[in-house]
C-alpha cells in the first residue's frame, strides 16, 4: 500500500469538493503465475497481490447526481444514480458504474455520491488495473451504504462490470486474486467451486515483475474470440466424451490429443492452452508443496511455450523477456502474466538473486527494444 498514492488521492479530494471522504478503500493489483485464461473455463489458478493498487475515496451525497473523478488525468465524469449506463467515454468511468449498478441491485440506493480513484498500477500493463478500479470502487461504496457484501459476491459485480459496462467476458480471477491475497503466499482458486486457498511461497522464492511497456486492450475481442473457441472446445468434447464436460476443466491432456483431430483446428488450438495450464498448476501446487522450486519454474517456462504456440497471446517483447531469463543465472522461471498481447512477464528467481536478475533482464530489454523495462520484486 502506497501512502504517498493515499495522500495524493486525499488532496485531490479535498481540493474538488472542500473535505475530507467518509470512506477510503484499496485493492491492489495481481500477478497470474500459473493459470492462463482457466478461470472461465471453471480451471485453477495460482495468482498472487502485487504492492501495485488503487485507493478510491467517497462520500455520499444529496440528490441523485453521481460524480466520479480519475486523479491520475484529473477528468471527471458524471451520472444520475438512478441510471448508471455505460457509455463510450470516458471508458474508464464504465467500471465504477458497472460495481454501483451491482451494488444498486443488492441495496445501495438512495443518494447520490462524490468518487475519486488514483492507483499507481500501469495500465496496460497485465497486471488487473481494472479490477483493483473495480473491487476498490465496491469496497468503497459498499461501505458508504451500509452494504455488508461478501468478498466472493463482489468479485461476481465486478465481473459483471467487465462483462456489461466494458465488453470483456473475463474470468472472476482478477477480482478474487484481489480480494484473498494474503502476504507471501500464492492464492489457489478453483474456478468451478469458488473455493480459495492460500499457499505458502516459502521464504526461498519471491517474484520480479518486468513490464513491457506493450499496452494490451482486451476489448479489441481478441480476449473474447478466444473465450469462444474454447467454449465451442468444451461442446466438442462433450459430444465426444464418456464422461460429462460442461468446461475444458473436464478435459485431460491425453484426452485432447486423443480426439483434437477430429475438430475444428482453430478451436483444437486455443483449447489446448487451458487443458494444459490446469494440469500445471496442480503440478505446481505439488511442487510448493515439497519445495521443488526447480520444477516450480520449469512449469512457468511450459507455460509460456503453450501461449506462444496455442493460444497466441504473447509478443515479441513478452518473448524477449522470456527467452532472455532463461539465460540469466538466478531465474528458475519466466512466463507471461494475465491475459497477454503485451504487459508484463513475472520471473521466479531467490530473494538473494533478484536484483541481479532485474538489472539483466531490464538492461537486456533496453539493448533490442531501446528503453529498459520496469522491473519490480514482489515477495
Amino acid at each position: 500500500m502506497d501512502d504517498k498514492t493515499l495522500q495524493a488521492a486525499r488532496a485531490a479530494f479535498r481540493a474538488r469538493w472542500g473535505g475530507e471522504p467518509q470512506v477510503v478503500a484499496y485493492a491492489p493489483g495481481r500477478v497470474e503465475v500459473l493459470g492462463n485464461h482457466t478461470d472461465y473455463n471453471e480451471g485453477y489458478v495460482l495468482s498472487a497481490a502485487i504492492d501495485y493498487g488503487t485507493f478510491f475515496l467517497a462520500s455520499r451525497v444529496p440528490g441523485t447526481g453521481c460524480t466520479v473523478v480519475a486523479a491520475d488525468v484529473d477528468e471527471a465524469d458524471h451520472f444520475d444514480a438512478a441510471d448508471p449506463r455505460a457509455a463510450p467515454r470516458p471508458a474508464w468511468s464504465n467500471y465504477v458504474k458497472g460495481v454501483f449498478a451491482g451494488l444498486r441491485a443488492r441495496g445501495a440506493a438512495g443518494d447520490a455520491f462524490n468518487g475519486l480513484f488514483l492507483g499507481n498500477i500501469p495500465v496496460g500493463s497485465g497486471l488487473s488495473s481494472s479490477a483493483a478500479l473495480e473491487m476498490s470502487a465496491g469496497l468503497a461504496l459498499a461501505a458508504c451504504y451500509g452494504l455488508d457484501v461478501p468478498p466472493r459476491d463482489m468479485a461476481r459485480i465486478g465481473q459483471k462490470a467487465e462483462h456489461e459496462y466494458a465488453g470483456v467476458k473475463c474470468g472472476l480471477l482478477d477480482q478474487i486474486s484481489s480480494l484473498f491475497a494474503r502476504e507471501r503466499c500464492l492464492v489457489m482458486s478453483d474456478f468451478r467451486t469458488l473455493q480459495v486457498d492460500t499457499v505458502a511461497l516459502g521464504e526461498a522464492a519471491c517474484f520480479v515483475v518486468c513490464n513491457t511497456g506493450v499496452k494490451h486492450a482486451l476489448v479489441d475481442g481478441a480476449y473474447n474470440e478466444r473465450r469462444r473457441h474454447c467454449e465451442e472446445a468444451a461442446a466438442y468434447f462433450a459430444r465426444v466424451l464418456p464422461h460429462p464436460v460442461t468446461a475444458l476443466r473436464d478435459v485431460s491432456w491425453a484426452e485432447w490429443q486423443a480426439h483434437a483431430a477430429g475438430m475444428d483446428p482453430l478451436a483444437a488450438k486455443r483449447s489446448a492452452h487451458p487443458i494444459g495450464e490446469d494440469e500445471r498448476v496442480l503440478q505446481a501446487r505439488a511442487c510448493l508443496a515439497r519445495g521443488d522450486l526447480a520444477a516450480f519454474g520449469a512449469l512457468m517456462f511450459a507455460s509460456h511455450e503453450s501461449s506462444v504456440r496455442y493460444f497466441e497471446n504473447s509478443c515479441a517483447e513478452l518473448d524477449l523477456l522470456v527467452d532472455t531469463a532463461r539465460k540469466v543465472p538466478g531465474v528458475l522461471g519466466a512466463r507471461l502474466s494475465g491475459g497477454g498481447f503485451g504487459g508484463s512477464v513475472v520471473v521466479l528467481t531467490h530473494p538473494r538473486d533478484a536484483q541481479a536478475v532485474a538489472q539483466a533482464l531490464a538492461s537486456a530489454y533496453g539493448r533490442h527494444v531501446g528503453h529498459p523495462c520496469e522491473c519490480r520484486l514482489i515477495t
